[in-house]
């Protein structure tokens, strides 16, 4: 179904909002993803979604979504086209519509290897890496002897501290939600003082885990074993490749490497905050 170029150009770019989440989620299966209709509520609450509606009438051509922390950063995230309209230009539109918008807050997304190439034409360059790993946790490899317990909402004064400490941007609107968000969110205590935390969320049928925050590797695994205790679903979530300690330990408790993601940013030479405390994302789509 080819579009002209001329078409092309003047196919209109709507904002999405939380009505549209069946579209999108449809648009996610149309292009083999899962569904993520949980994960699509989020994003389409939290942020911003652009949508070009299918000249066919059926459904969306293509979505993503922005989740904005200020003039200091963005996230790109669900850049998805139908299927039937890839390889036409159709992405490119959208993607410097939404950088257009974005003016001259800087940006940052996950990028697939198939995406990589579009994103560099807009001047993304990659400042690392993630590992998506999955698997039903094993308990094989004991976690460290470090003390985690449940949150409580007394904890999220603590927690948005240390959010903003290690990611040196304001995530108040995406961290508030997460209790409610999350199945379990954790927190890990050293002489009263919170020193990471971590949540897991239901998608389809597998527990993500993230965001994943911690002053080194052994609360990092801590936390994953503490969530892992409250779930028989398998884990997912995208670790910083940097953190090579946890991943071999993620693997020694039967969860397997599935690919690895591009972390790219537009206007920025890095990402803000300490990076040697950011284990995992909430999710890729929002940073």
């Amino acid at each position: 179904m080819p579009i002209s170029p001329s078409a092309l150009a003047q196919l209109p770019v709507r904002h999405l909002t939380p009505n549209d989440l069946l579209v999108c989620a449809d648009l996610s299966e149309d292009r083999g993803w899962l569904r993520e209709e949980h994960k699509w509520g989020l994003l389409l609450t939290a942020g911003t979604g652009y949508g070009i509606d299918a000249p066919d009438g059926s459904g969306l051509a293509a979505c993503c979504v922005i989740t904005p922390y200020g003039p200091e950063l963005s996230a790109l995230g669900m850049m998805l086209v139908a299927e039937r309209y890839a390889r036409q230009g159709v992405g490119r539109r959208l993607v410097q519509h939404v950088l257009e918008e974005t003016g001259d807050t800087p940006v940052t997304l996950y990028a697939t290897p198939n995406g990589q190439p579009l994103y560099e034409q807009f001047d993304f360059n990659e400042i690392g890496r993630a590992e998506m790993v999955l698997g039903q946790f094993t308990f094989s490899e004991p976690a460290p002897a470090v003390a985690v317990r449940a949150a409580t909402a007394d904890d999220l004064p603590a927690i948005l501290r240390l959010d903003h400490e290690v990611f040196g941007i304001d995530r108040t609107h995406i961290i508030t939600r997460l209790p409610a968000f999350a199945d379990h969110l954790r927190v890990a205590e050293e002489n009263g003082r919170i020193t990471g935390f971590a949540a897991i969320w239901p998608n389809m049928d597998t527990h993500v885990v993230g965001p994943l925050i911690a002053q080194d590797p052994d609360t990092a695994k801590a936390l994953i074993a503490s969530l892992a205790t409250a779930t028989d679903r398998p884990l997912r979530t995208d670790v910083d490749v940097r953190h090579t300690s946890l991943l071999e330990w993620l693997k020694g408790n039967g969860v397997s490497s599935i690919f690895t993601t591009s972390v790219m940013v537009r206007g920025l030479p890095d990402l803000p905050g300490d990076l040697l405390r950011r284990f995992a994302p909430l999710t890729v789509a929002a940073g």
